[in-house]
């Protein structure tokens, strides 16, 4: 068998893990008929954004963006995203928590943390706009849970997922079928890795929010991350509090959101950085996840993201 370069093989991998999200996308706008793309401003969303605008080149992308916005999210964040609707000419969908905690239906958590407050918003705004499929950036190598999803994800009446309802998608073929008042989570993402995304960021010159690079910023130490103060609140007395260079691996909930200390500032520097980390991003920065093994799958099976 022929010698094949390193550079050839990932070139190889990227076009494989393209085409496939391509074909998902397109199989979806075939099979659904309101779909909608999860969109945070974060690497994955904005990456899924990029592959439904070659889906579908040189047509417009033929549906909304949906952002739930829980008013913890970092300023950079929602700037990067409002730049991304205005680039492509996108029409975007706000929900924000705040909404439903001003109206009743939803109240503060005692620990502050809103990131598990979305999962009311969103449902209510599947309902609202009628969406039988939402797409999201979802991958299977962050976290157990998400290893079990399907690509097509079926959510049933009340938008929980039940994995014993998931189908099998052998030679990739998608089952898409489902009730009145049920809907789907479509996961073109879910076979790529956290290198493949940042290698593909590299390939095709992809903008993301400057976070997700090394910079300077006070941060305070708590359950052993480094969090930064915001409209979610700051240090207590007791908590370590410094000045470092850090970057963030994911974007979210600012209250529950870690920095990582890294001098990675370029592509290049933050792929080779992944290579030799042995926590996925969420796991090395997303507190809601550590609090207890099966967290994230709790929060799916109520029909969390």
């Amino acid at each position: 068998m022929p010698s094949t370069s390193r550079g050839t093989m990932a070139a190889t991998t990227l076009d494989a893990l393209e085409s496939e999200a391509v074909h998902i996308f397109r199989e979806a706008a075939g099979e659904f008929e309101r779909p909608v793309i999860l969109f945070s401003g974060g690497k994955d969303s904005t990456v899924l954004v990029h592959l439904a605008v070659k889906a579908f080149w040189p047509a417009p992308v033929p549906f909304p963006l949906l952002h739930v916005d829980t008013g913890h999210n970092f300023e950079e964040v929602i700037a990067f995203r409002d730049r991304v609707v205005a680039c492509y000419d996108l029409r975007l969908e706000v929900v924000r928590v705040q909404d439903w905690i001003d109206d009743g239906r939803l109240a503060e958590r005692a620990d502050g943390l809103r990131n598990p407050l979305q999962t009311l918003p969103l449902l209510d705004a599947i309902r609202s706009l009628r969406c039988d499929a939402a797409f999201g950036g979802g991958r299977r190598d962050e976290e157990r849970a998400r290893a079990k999803e399907r690509i097509f994800s079926l959510r049933n009446g009340f938008g929980q997922w039940e994995p014993r309802r998931q189908r099998p998608e052998l030679w990739n073929i998608y089952n898409g079928r489902h009730r009145v008042g049920e809907h789907v989570r479509v996961f073109p993402l879910s076979n790529w890795t956290e290198r493949d995304v940042w290698r593909y960021v590299e390939r095709e010159d992809i903008e993301l929010p400057s976070i997700y690079y090394s910079h300077r910023r006070t941060v305070f130490r708590r359950s052993g991350m480094w969090l930064t103060a915001g409209p979610w609140g700051g240090a207590r007395e007791d908590e370590d509090v410094r000045e470092l260079t850090v970057r963030y691996r994911t974007v979210g909930d600012g209250s529950c959101t870690g920095a990582v200390e890294s001098s990675a500032s370029t592509v290049a520097e933050v792929i080779a950085e992944v290579a030799a980390s042995r926590l996925t991003e969420r796991g090395a920065s997303r507190a809601d996840d550590l609090v207890s093994e099966a967290a994230m799958e709790d929060r799916k099976r109520l029909g969390y993201f």
